[in-house]
């Protein structure tokens, strides 16, 4: 496994690069906007793929680089279910697995810090953001924190992994880089603690400044936004109402871009074919399933994912291969199910693509 922790200096945040081989996928943990050219960078000399970005929650120090990252690369941005963001490929929640080419993180829900807090665990670590940090842990008076149920994240959730899971935190102050699971038990002053009123006690008596960032960096990440190349991207977004009527045309194939857990989570779109979003570029090369398909101008073709971003991205990239006989559902899956759009639920199987 390629793994790097990267430190932006300022902020004092963690940024996380993992890769399950070399020249494979990868995906990167709380980017930092500044160190955009840096990430990309390493991901060249590593002949690295990025395939996912993700944030822990809404930061309040820096801007996310989930929306550069995404434009520059066309990678999948995840977020948990519960944040605000404007526009992300993926929301998460507790019990989901994101996964990339020989990775696997489960996602744990662990609001307190903010109410949109998630950690993410592999076999061996686990990535805190700020709801676990090394010999403290994430403040809870701003962004709808809560002291009782960062105690309950805490106590009920992170401190039951094993002893010797390694604590990657989302920041440091003083330097250290990493801890276990059974240091922090034993050493970190925060959690010496008999219950949830103890805990809160201290919490709410921190009196903190606010971060310096926060009013710049919160609206910020709130609005990451998608910024296409092709300026015909709104021309090719049909609405939800629109889309409903065209199931059932032989004229119209709807392609869902979506992961198989994603599916079997949140339904299909009756007729579907089934074309992972990571899949895309073999797809649309000639001799690829979605270049056959799109070779008769009558067919077209109805991308649609999550909440339109992947869908909106792969318009984008099929418009330049040529293949203009494409459009994509306007919010995703998200906008048909609340536009009253027909569901089938299929059991979970091997994803094709």
């Amino acid at each position: 496994m390629i793994f790097r922790q990267l430190l932006d200096s300022v902020s004092y945040t963690y940024t996380y690069l993992l890769a399950g081989r070399p020249g494979g996928e990868a995906l990167i943990i709380d980017p930092v906007i500044e160190k955009v050219d840096r990430y990309l960078e390493l991901l060249k000399e590593l002949d690295l793929t990025l395939v996912k970005a993700i944030d822990t929650h809404v930061h309040a120090d820096h801007i996310t680089a989930l929306g550069a990252l995404r434009d520059a690369t066309h990678c999948v941005t995840v977020m948990g279910k519960q944040s605000k963001v404007d526009m992300v490929s993926m929301r998460v929640e507790d019990g989901d697995v994101i996964e990339i080419e020989n990775i696997s993180l489960d996602v744990l829900y662990t609001p307190g810090h903010t109410d949109d807090s998630y950690c993410f665990v592999m076999k061996d670590r686990v990535f805190t953001g700020d709801t676990l940090l090394i010999r403290g842990t994430g403040r809870t008076d701003f962004q709808h924190g809560d002291p009782r149920a960062a105690y309950d994240s805490l106590f009920n959730k992170l401190l039951t992994l094993p002893g010797e899971t390694l604590v990657y935190p989302g920041h440091d102050y003083k330097g250290d880089t990493v801890s276990t699971i059974g240091e922090e038990k034993a050493f970190n002053p925060r959690l010496r603690v008999a219950s949830a009123e103890e805990y809160a006690g201290i919490m709410d008596n921190l009196n903190l400044p606010d971060p310096t960032k926060m009013d710049v960096a919160v609206p910020a990440n709130l609005a990451i936004g998608f910024s296409g190349d092709a300026p015909d991207i709104q021309e090719h977004a049909i609405a939800a109402d629109l889309a409903i009527e065209r199931v059932g045309y032989s004229e119209t194939l709807f392609i869902d871009l979506r992961e198989e857990s994603e599916r079997v989570r949140d339904g299909i779109i009756p007729g579907s074919v089934h074309v992972p979003y990571q899949h895309l570029r073999q797809n649309i090369k000639p001799g690829g399933l979605l270049a056959a398909i799109a070779a008769n101008p009558d067919q077209e073709l109805l991308l649609y994912c999550a909440y339109g971003e992947r869908s909106a991205l792969a318009t984008c990239e099929m418009h330049e291969s040529g293949l203009v006989n494409t459009c994509h559902l306007a919010g995703g899956i998200d906008a048909w199910i609340k536009a009253g759009g027909p569901l089938d639920h299929p059991a979970e199987r091997t994803a094709q693509g």
